[in-house]
């Protein structure tokens, strides 16, 4: 080994040394959620996939059902260390005195899917907020996998006592179903659930830079659709969504978004009209809405855009990679391409930093050639069906970056 690099780094870490005791009032910064890069939770490479879901026991106690979704192929547990926590606030640092381990010992299930860790938890009365968080570290490079959810705070109505749950026995981790696709609800409440049914769709939102509000529905439909028994299997059969609750003199539910057999993917050619909204011209769109061959309209569309066909079917797959993504990640009672956190993965794709707060989320992008960042906001709205509806701070000063990102969208040089 090179001498002068071991008298280097020997050189720098008696620097450091020296440093801590000349000046031992130095504080390091320790991480919290409102500090730690969540970036990989949105990545289209992530190896994991990561969720909590809590089942309120009572008015504190809650049961954290962690499913962890084997994305990467052949995995193998002690490649991975799990921990998770409750944390007091979004301020609150994480380390290794709040962590507590996940050991294989702790699996109640694994599958060739999941693997499925479950842990019951009292908040303590003094205690006026609470954050569940489920750490996974790849110890092969290093990169932490993150997901928390808040258990007690301003910006949740409480949890749900029951569940629904894959044949399996794995908790249903998405809020999409295919219709008639089969889920157990599983609780310890009464006998029956009670489920209302939205069949309400929604437009794509209206582009970052657009500050006039967008059109609301006066009225939303909601139908009663009857009850039906707990620990026993259930099917949706229409399109919308649907909110089941245990007690409908409460706030407390669970949202089931129907979709169709081709989803999170797009199923046919008036979907694919829909959905390229957003990098084309309001006549480009005009005009493919009113085709009557979606097909030929398309085709006609995507080499009149590029003029080379191998351009076009590159550009057609990373568009609809994005689509299919923005669904996975963003569906709630909207196809997640329609959310405005959706909208903008779309067209800009998987951010380069994702920052949390207990109101909202940032993301930034950083600006090709140079240091600068460009950064979307979304409010956190607090909404009876999810405790994660986001709204896009609109503003005009993200026009010429949004339709950079058009451009090379069109141009057929956009690639993740």
């Amino acid at each position: 080994m090179n001498r002068n690099k071991i008298n280097r780094k020997t050189s720098i870490f008696l620097g450091l040394f020296i440093l801590m005791i000349s000046f031992p009032k130095i504080v390091f910064s320790q991480q919290t959620l409102e500090t730690i890069n969540q970036a990989l939770r949105y990545s289209r490479y992530s190896r994991l996939a990561l969720k909590i879901i809590p089942v309120q026991e009572g008015d504190r106690t809650f049961v954290l059902q962690m499913p962890v979704e084997k994305i990467e192929e052949n995995i193998d547990f002690n490649t991975y260390e799990f921990s998770y926590t409750v944390l007091s606030s979004y301020q609150e640092p994480i380390n290794a005195q709040n962590l507590i381990s996940l050991n294989q010992s702790d699996l109640k299930f694994e599958t060739d899917f999941h693997y499925y860790f479950e842990k019951r938890v009292t908040i303590p009365d003094t205690q006026e907020m609470a954050v569940a968080l489920l750490q996974v570290k790849d110890t092969r490079q290093g990169d932490m996998y993150y997901y928390h959810i808040d258990l007690i705070s301003p910006y949740v109505f409480g949890h749900p006592d029951f569940w629904a749950y894959y044949g399996d026995n794995i908790p249903f981790d998405q809020s999409f179903v295919l219709r008639d696709e089969q889920l157990e609800f599983k609780g310890k409440g009464g006998v029956s659930l009670y489920n209302f049914h939205y069949p309400t769709a929604y437009d794509a939102p209206l582009p970052p830079m657009e500050i006039r509000p967008a059109p609301v529905p006066r009225e939303v439909e909601v139908n009663y659709e009857g009850d039906f028994l707990l620990n026993t299997s259930k099917s949706f059969t229409k399109d919308g969504y649907y909110f089941i609750q245990s007690d409908t003199n409460s706030t407390q539910g669970m949202l089931v978004k129907t979709v169709h057999e081709a989803f999170p993917k797009v199923k046919d050619y008036d979907e694919m009209v829909d959905m390229v909204v957003y990098i084309s011209t309001r006549r480009e769109h005009e005009t493919l809405l009113a085709a009557g061959d979606k097909k030929i309209a398309l085709d006609q569309y995507w080499y009149g855009m590029l003029k080379d066909e191998e351009a076009a079917r590159s550009v057609i797959r990373e568009y609809f990679k994005q689509i299919e993504f923005a669904n996975i990640l963003f569906t709630d009672f909207k196809e997640g391409w329609k959310t405005d956190r959706g909208m903008v993965y779309t067209v800009m794709g998987p951010p380069n930093e994702v920052l949390f707060r207990p109101n909202g989320e940032i993301w930034s992008y950083l600006s090709e050639g140079s240091n600068s960042k460009i950064t979307f906001t979304f409010a956190r709205v607090k909404n009876i069906l999810t405790p994660n509806y986001y709204i896009l701070n609109r503003s005009r000063a993200l026009q010429p970056e949004w339709f950079k990102s058009i451009t090379t969208w069109r141009n057929g040089q956009m690639a993740f």
